[in-house]
């Protein structure tokens, strides 16, 4: 699984890293990203919604939130 860490990036980057990487791969892979941003859980889950892609997992510890999305 690739990971891709936007710690410290505000809103929208992590949301565009995301979405730069998932073009890279292939359907049904999964992808981990990390943030900071407290924005980012609502971004991620309005990107996925709009996307077709999964998110199987948002979890927020310690301020660190962590995304698994699964490739459509």
């Amino acid at each position: 699984m690739q990971v891709l860490d936007t710690s410290g990036l505000k809103c929208p980057l992590p949301v565009l890293k995301a979405k730069k990487a998932i073009k890279n791969i292939n359907s049904g892979e999964q992808i981990k990203v990390i943030a900071t941003d407290p924005g980012a859980m609502k971004d991620f889950q309005h990107f996925c919604k709009a996307t077709g892609d999964t998110l199987e997992s948002a979890v927020e510890e310690d301020n660190v939130l962590t995304f698994i999305i699964r490739k459509k």
